[in-house]
């Protein structure tokens, strides 16, 4: 199942900016790596905003002030740090990170250096009904509302693991 792009665009209002993993730690949150189209800046914030509400800290890379002005090698090796100190990896699945160059590259990174459980797709569904993310990303969990309200992990067969409180996307 996929998530309504319109309903992430939603908790915007909710987000904030941690330039740091030990920040969120320090306030016993759980912290994560938001992989995305930078096309898709509304959705991460929404994104950002509605798991910060849940008890995440949600590292965006633009919002990072260390990060270089353009693209370079020193981007790439940000990245990897990040990816490797932040506690989960969060794909969000749309038409724009399925065609980008970095997210695919970003995805496949976090796949050499973290166990699957920390690896999150979320799959969106755009306001045409299309539900975008790639069938390689089935190999991983992915994010979905939970029957019992709140979000949870799953994987391909359905088995949940629940992530946040009651509050739904």
């Amino acid at each position: 199942m996929a998530i309504d792009q319109s309903d992430i665009r939603s908790s915007a209002s909710y987000s904030t900016v941690r330039k740091s993993a030990s920040e969120g730690r320090a306030q016993n949150k759980r912290t994560a790596f938001l992989c995305h189209s930078h096309l898709d800046a509304d959705l991460a914030k929404g994104l950002q905003g509605y798991l910060h509400r849940n008890g995440w800290e949600v590292y965006i890379d633009w919002e990072d002030a260390t990060m270089p002005e353009r693209p370079e090698r020193r981007t790439a090796e940000k990245i990897q740090a990040k990816i490797r100190d932040l506690e989960m990896f969060f794909f969000l699945a749309t038409q724009n990170s399925m065609g980008s160059r970095w997210c695919p590259w970003e995805i496949g990174y976090a796949d050499g250096v973290k166990s699957l459980d920390r690896i999150l797709v979320i799959p969106t569904r755009d306001a045409r009904g299309v539900t975008h993310g790639n069938e390689y990303l089935e190999i991983y969990r992915h994010l979905d509302k939970a029957s019992t309200g709140g979000i949870g992990s799953f994987d391909a067969a359905g088995k949940g693991i629940r992530l946040s409180g009651n509050q739904t996307l």
